[in-house]
């Protein structure tokens, strides 16, 4: 998708399914995205994304066991 690059500053984006990624923040959000307030090069990014996202499950799974 893109190269690594130490200058690039991403942000943390997250989905409707609560699921992460890292995201450059000279770029559009792909549609479905949106940014979660954190920036900065890829590994604060990353260890940010570490730290919140402990149920790797898509939200719609985790309803699922839920309701079962």
């Amino acid at each position: 998708m893109f190269e690594d690059d130490d200058d690039r500053i991403y942000q943390v984006v997250r989905n409707d399914e609560q699921q992460y990624s890292i995201w450059p923040v000279s770029h559009d959000l792909p549609p479905g995205w949106q940014g979660v307030g954190v920036q900065g090069d890829k590994s604060t990014c990353l260890r940010h994304i570490g730290e919140v996202w402990t149920d790797l499950r898509p939200l719609s799974a985790r309803y699922e066991e839920v309701a079962r």
